[in-house]
């Protein structure tokens, strides 16, 4: 049969190709995707040829395995239903709606163990917000926020927002946030942000500290997530953190570079960065902590956060190209886009 699938081919150019797939052999099943979700800080990376050379694509998702250049297959957030087995394959993934860790594309072969069957009461729009609810978890086991603290998020993208909706369910003191856009401001605020900043106003920086509500007990965040994808944000992080304050560093920069002043204040504050990647756990955690763990506690949170709200466009996938034109020449009116696949709904026959 053939299918459809997204190429990065140089950067600001995508394309759907059409390309065969043979019959699922045994032990595996053929997909029918539904819908996927494009990550916009990582897949702008790569559609503006900001993607780092020296590292594979992925070390953790098989679908991903290779280096990174054109062109490119990509993406990971992908829920379909499984239309076709292989042999040797149980009758009870017949017709299975499923998550897979797979780029955008009308159809795909995988083994059983690499889907995530999707719970009864999650729709597959909401199911494609998995991975960044997963990494949202991430971050929050990494920063291990405490009753009574006063936290900051640089940065209401997708990742953003989840994180910022799973913090506000602490008992915090204040939960502060930044970002360029409106839109993404307000809906911040919806989530539970106590206040949300525009980070280039000119007195962005007292009035972070000002929300933050500085006193004689302690000043400054204590915890602090930079989610931006702007190296520039960080220094900023640097300069709200307080004392003993931990840095959540979760932006992947690519190719982007960070200067950082550690000569003055951060060399005397005890400042801890703290790297967040949802590829692997945090050693601290290893014993009592594993991906199926996490991801259980990510499906948890897709119910309760109820993440569709945050999507702003769907996209016919045959279109993806405008998708990303928009994500990357007005992002100020997007937050999360779907592509759709319309003609998948049909039965595949061999």
């Amino acid at each position: 049969m053939k299918r459809q699938a997204l190429y990065f081919t140089a950067p600001g150019q995508v394309l759907v190709r059409e390309e065969s797939l043979p019959a699922p052999a045994a032990g595996q099943v053929l997909v029918q995707t539904l819908c996927s979700a494009i990550s916009p800080g990582t897949e702008l990376l790569i559609y503006r040829g900001q993607f780092p050379t020296d590292i594979p694509v992925d070390e953790s998702i098989t679908a991903l395995n290779g280096e990174f250049g054109y062109p490119l297959k990509y993406g990971y957030a992908t829920v379909g239903r499984v239309a076709a087995l292989g042999p040797d394959v149980a009758p009870a993934w017949a017709g299975q709606m499923v998550f897979a860790f797979q780029p955008h594309q009308s159809h795909f072969l995988a083994a059983p163990e690499e889907l995530l069957p999707v719970p009864a009461n999650v729709s597959p729009e909401e199911a494609a917000f998995l991975p960044n609810l997963e990494t949202a978890v991430n971050f929050l086991l990494d920063g291990q926020p405490l009753i009574g603290e006063r936290v900051a998020v640089f940065g209401q993208g997708v990742v953003g927002l989840l994180t910022t909706a799973l913090l506000a369910q602490f008992p915090l003191n204040c939960l502060v946030t930044t970002d360029y856009y409106p839109l993404r401001r307000e809906v911040s605020l919806k989530l539970g942000a106590s206040a949300s900043l525009d980070p280039t106003a000119p007195d962005a920086l007292p009035s972070l500290r000002a929300v933050l509500k500085a006193d004689s007990f302690y000043a400054g965040a204590d915890l602090t997530y930079e989610l931006s994808g702007n190296p520039a944000a960080l220094e900023q992080a640097l300069a709200v953190t307080g004392f003993d304050g931990r840095v959540v560093i979760g932006s992947w920069y690519g190719r982007k570079h960070a200067n950082l002043n550690l000569g003055g204040r951060f060399h005397r504050s005890r400042i801890r960065l703290i790297s967040s990647q949802v590829s692997t756990l945090t050693p601290s955690l290893g014993g009592r902590w594993t991906k199926t763990r996490r991801l259980n506690v990510a499906w948890r949170m897709v119910r309760q956060v109820q993440p569709g709200q945050l999507i702003t466009h769907h996209f016919p996938f045959t279109e993806a190209s405008q998708a990303y034109a928009l994500l990357h020449q007005q992002p100020e009116k997007a937050i999360q886009v779907l592509l759709t696949y319309e003609n998948n709904d049909r039965e595949t026959g061999w």
